[in-house]
């Protein structure tokens, strides 16, 4: 299985840490971001990743170059000027579509800067049983940017806050608004979908084949641990996690 990491951002709400690194060099108990992002993906059998690269993307380069790519596959996409989370997957189409691969099967998509305890196994699994075109890890938590899903599952809209106005898709009797992770589950035919051009957001490329009837479905992940790594006080509170063994960070194997 591959996957991509979503590190191509300037971390500007991570500063001053990242003043003069990526914010996939940030570290969390030692580790990095990056690190600790391909690890955990490793061990549920991911052993080829295209990383997007911008803000001191040689320094990244240098990091897994030193590291040995821990003992991965790794591709480097490098943005001259940041296409955002659509535009960044667009980029990296070749990796998923390169000649000889199955066309059918499924990748993950995952930001550089959350941490989670998600079962990526289970969400590949889900996303396969339901014939998705693309399956996002949700919760039902606070947030400032809700997606909102119908009775099925299905991605019909978003909501800016909790009393927002709904910005509707596709029509829906009732809706529930829940709080994306940051991880996605994809088939490759996404790409023949997507009319995009440039820097753009994937989930506005979502919506637009949510309205045309395409299965963006939600990965109730309710109980699972997760918390966004944005700001510097979320790196502390993220590293108090792992001292008192709320997370546990996968071990890298080289």
């Amino acid at each position: 299985m591959r996957a991509m990491i979503l590190a191509a951002g300037l971390g500007t709400r991570l500063r001053p840490l990242t003043d003069d690194r990526p914010k996939a060099l940030v570290t969390v108990a030692g580790r990095t971001l990056l690190e600790i992002t391909l690890c955990r993906l490793r061990s549920f059998g991911v052993r080829e990743v295209i990383v997007n690269t911008h803000h001191f993307g040689g320094l990244i380069v240098e990091y897994l170059e030193a590291n040995h790519n821990f003992g991965m596959h790794i591709e480097i996409s490098r943005e001259d000027e940041l296409l955002d989370t659509g535009g960044g997957l667009r980029r990296a189409e070749h990796f998923f579509l390169e000649a000889g691969r199955d066309s059918q099967q499924p990748f993950i998509l995952h930001n550089v800067d959350v941490l989670s305890t998600i079962d990526l196994a289970q969400m590949v699994q889900f996303h396969t049983s339901q014939g998705a075109l693309a399956t996002l890890a949700v919760q039902d938590r606070e947030t400032s940017r809700y997606l909102l899903f119908d009775e099925q599952g299905l991605l019909c809209g978003r909501r800016y806050g909790r009393d927002g106005e709904d910005q509707l898709a596709l029509s829906a009797r009732h809706v529930q608004p829940l709080a994306f992770s940051g991880i996605h589950i994809l088939s490759p035919g996404i790409f023949a979908k997507m009319e995009e051009e440039g820097a753009f957001s994937i989930v506005n490329a979502y919506l637009r084949l949510a309205a045309q009837g395409e299965k963006i479905v939600a990965f109730r992940a309710d109980e699972s641990y997760w918390r966004d790594l944005g700001r510097p006080e979320s790196i502390l509170h993220a590293a108090q996690d792992v001292e008192s063994g709320v997370y546990s960070i996968t071990r890298s194997i080289l």
